[in-house]
């Protein structure tokens, strides 16, 4: 599937009492990313909404002044279901800060009721687009 990514400079206001990226913060810019991907796939941002955040984690500590550049890719589809894997790195070094996987459930506009997507994940391109679809199915398991 096609990667998707956005950037964000990490600034005073997005540090915690350590003086580090905040988590939450760090959540946001996650989800916000994961988002792009699925609504692009979708093709509508009015039908995609966020339901779970899974295995969220940072890799290293993420300074001030830092810039990251967020990669997510739709590693999973369901019927109505995507699942999104996000890797947050640094853009100055290199080195992976965050990681996490984000389902989105596709819905009506207005009714809210579930929708079906009709998005078919195409060959993984490499051994890591197989792994994370590994993973995501293990995460799609736990759940059921």
């Amino acid at each position: 599937m096609k990667e998707y990514v956005a950037t964000h400079l990490v600034k005073g206001e997005d540090l915690n009492h350590h003086g580090t990226l905040f988590a939450a913060r760090g959540a946001a810019w996650l989800v916000e990313s994961a988002f792009i991907a699925a609504a692009c796939a979708q093709g509508d941002t009015s039908q995609v909404v966020c339901r779970n955040l899974h295995d969220m984690y940072f890799k290293k500590p993420v300074q001030k002044g830092s810039v990251l550049s967020f990669k997510s890719r739709i590693v999973y589809a369901g019927r109505t279901s995507l699942m999104v894997r996000v890797s947050g790195s640094d853009v100055m070094t290199g080195q992976e800060a965050i990681e996490g996987y984000v389902t989105f459930v596709t819905v009506e506009e207005g009714t809210g009721q579930k929708l079906v997507h009709g998005i078919v994940l195409d060959e993984a391109q490499d051994e890591a687009e197989r792994a994370q679809r590994e993973q995501a199915e293990m995460i799609c398991s736990r759940k059921r």
